[in-house]
């Protein structure tokens, strides 16, 4: 009997009858691969019996129990917080990112912590036993309670689970499992969500808290985790350049938790370490009396953050300006330069426009507006920012400037990094109460914003 086969699209998971040259759920062509439909297992679920079919009964909700869910500390304060206050019980969480970002790193730091009250079972597909004992060595994790085994079979690992009992599970990684039951090869799309499947089953079944990496390619598509966000309770991207030494955590979704915290690391010789105050981080080595940087407070979840945001202006050398933005949303970055150049009367229109946000951070709320404009206005007019001054506010289409939330503890924030004087809205400045050494500049509109800031002449 010929087994069934069914198409999948490698960029978002969507299953279709039939091949398509382009995929009709997200539009992306050339992604539509044909994969065998994998085994339908008959259900075991308990309950009373239709026809010989067994159907497992509902139950009202008033009946259901709602016991808070069981938390405990991964060792790693910045983890705990992206994760909402520590890991739960019986979640199943996957950590997504770039290949050699140092997931795995994150992964074997925090069993040293795990191990001192429950028992870790570390499975890897990538790398032996031998290997593993080398870089736990490295990271200074050494327990009795921690136990490794180098397994890419599923049927395997559900045999070491069940033989080992233990209350984490560390799978390293999901594209290295593969079921025997499907013909097609590990790391494609129907051996990742079957194998995922059965990794839920046992995390709700038994109780067990299970960590799956997931590696995410260029194109966030077969070899990453995109195809299981819907699966999991917990996604984590960690982010960051290779090149430079810190990392960047950040939920993608979270059924047990918020999804705007981040966490901070250092990548150093031996191992992640925490960042507690990011805003130093993000500020070290900012220039002196450079023309064409702002610096602005976001918020990260309920922490304030401050970020450098710079910006150059240039001549265009050709007819159509360039416009490139990195960690600012490009649409709003447009914006912002009409607006620049209706309102605040800079013919930005005829030059290039490039805006950068300093640490890999990516800013997507309207607080940074201000200083992005600022950043802007600097570059263009050649005149730099006080190195003690930041701007926080959102820019309207007409040039007014509109308040934020969280407004009284961002000025905090910026106070106790050592500046002294913050250009905000003027309809909340008479409102907020600035800690002592801070000056707040109110101002209207991004014309007032900018003499404020560049100490030009009314």
């Amino acid at each position: 009997m010929k087994q069934k086969t069914m198409f999948y699209c490698t960029e978002c998971g969507n299953e279709t009858p039939k091949w398509a040259g382009k995929c009709p759920a997200c539009g992306a062509w050339n992604t539509i691969v044909e994969q065998p439909e994998a085994p339908k297992i008959a259900s075991r679920a308990g309950g009373r019996t239709v026809r010989g079919v067994s159907v497992r009964r509902a139950c009202p909700v008033t009946e259901l129990q709602a016991d808070e869910e069981i938390r405990f500390p991964t060792g790693m304060g910045e983890l705990d917080r992206v994760l909402g206050g520590g890991a739960v019980k019986g979640s199943l969480v996957l950590v997504g990112g770039a290949p050699g970002i140092g997931k795995s790193t994150l992964m074997l730091q925090i069993c040293s912590k795990l191990c001192e009250f429950s028992k870790v079972l570390y499975v890897s597909g990538e790398e032996s036993e031998h290997q593993l004992k080398l870089r736990a060595q490295r990271l200074h994790v050494d327990s009795g309670s921690l136990y490794v085994i180098s397994e890419t079979s599923l049927g395997d690992l559900l045999g070491s689970v069940e033989a080992e009992k233990p209350d984490v599970l560390i799978v390293d990684s999901i594209q290295t499992l593969y079921n025997d039951a499907l013909d097609s090869p590990a790391g494609s799309v129907s051996q990742v969500k079957d194998c995922t499947l059965a990794l839920m089953q046992l995390a709700k079944g038994q109780g067990i808290t299970v960590f799956v990496i997931g590696h995410v390619n260029k194109e966030g598509s077969i070899a990453g985790p995109k195809v299981l966000e819907h699966m999991v309770d917990c996604v984590l991207y960690f982010e960051g350049d290779q090149h430079t030494s810190y990392r960047i955590l950040r939920a993608a979704k979270n059924r047990f938790g918020a999804t705007n915290e981040i966490g901070v690391f250092e990548m150093r010789d031996e191992g992640l370490a925490e960042v507690e105050n990011p805003s130093e981080m993000l500020l070290s080595g900012r220039p002196d009396d450079a023309p064409g940087t702002c610096v602005t407070c976001v918020m990260e979840g309920m922490r304030p953050v401050l970020a450098e945001i710079q910006a150059l202006v240039v001549t265009s050398a050709s007819g159509n300006p360039r416009r490139t933005s990195n960690g600012f949303d490009y649409n709003r970055a447009a914006m912002l330069l009409a607006v620049l150049e209706k309102r605040g009367g800079l013919k930005v229109s005829a030059c290039d426009a490039y805006l950068n946000i300093i640490g890999g951070l990516w800013l997507d709320e309207p607080a940074a507006d201000l200083a992005a404009v600022v950043a802007l206005a600097s570059s263009y007019l050649d005149r730099p920012v006080p190195r003690d001054l930041v701007a926080i506010g959102e820019v309207g289409l007409t040039g007014e400037l509109r308040t934020v939330n969280q407004l009284a503890q961002r000025i905090s924030e910026v106070r106790r990094l050592g500046f002294t004087k913050c250009v905000v809205p003027a309809h909340r400045a008479d409102s907020l109460r600035p800690p002592e050494g801070l000056r707040l500049i109110p101002v209207r509109n991004i014309g007032e914003a900018i003499r404020a800031a560049l100490r030009q002449p009314e």
